[in-house]
């Protein structure tokens, strides 16, 4: 909404599940063996776009492995990727050095975290919080 963007959704082909137990043990494990899960759906035209917002749930310190999948599908040279994530306390956790390491040719700009909690019970502080991040981006990215 404040970028203006198109929206695309990484979404695993098997759906994950959505009791916060199963999940977070379901993430571990895909964590543990390097998992790149099949997507549902895939971006055809990502050389079409110079920036993208890159978003996810921090489990256990790290990415959901099918935004590595994704991640692998696409050339990054030349683009910006600016990080942003939920979480419960983790913040982003080194995910920015990840996507700087595995969208390589990219600048990564930092990123922008939103307790997960706050994203689901407090959404005008998150709003305000994402409002405040893009202006941000929008002027680092204009200074270029």
């Amino acid at each position: 909404k404040y970028t203006g963007g198109d929206i695309f959704r990484i979404e695993a082909k098997t759906p994950y599940p959505t009791d916060h137990e199963t999940l977070v043990d379901l993430a571990k494990e895909e964590q543990n063996r390097s998992a790149r899960p099949a997507l549902l759906h895939n971006v055809p035209n990502l050389k079409d776009y110079d920036t993208i917002f890159l978003g996810y749930p921090n489990w256990w310190g790290e990415m959901p492995m099918a935004v590595y999948t994704f991640i692998e599908k696409h050339d990054w040279r030349n683009k910006i990727v600016i990080p942003f994530c939920t979480h419960e306390g983790s913040g982003l956790s080194g995910t920015e050095r990840r996507v700087q390491a595995a969208c390589e040719g990219a600048e990564v700009l930092s990123g922008l975290t939103v307790r997960g909690n706050t994203a689901q019970n407090e959404r005008e502080t998150a709003k305000k919080a994402v409002l405040e991040f893009t202006q941000t981006i929008q002027k680092q990215i204009m200074g270029k």
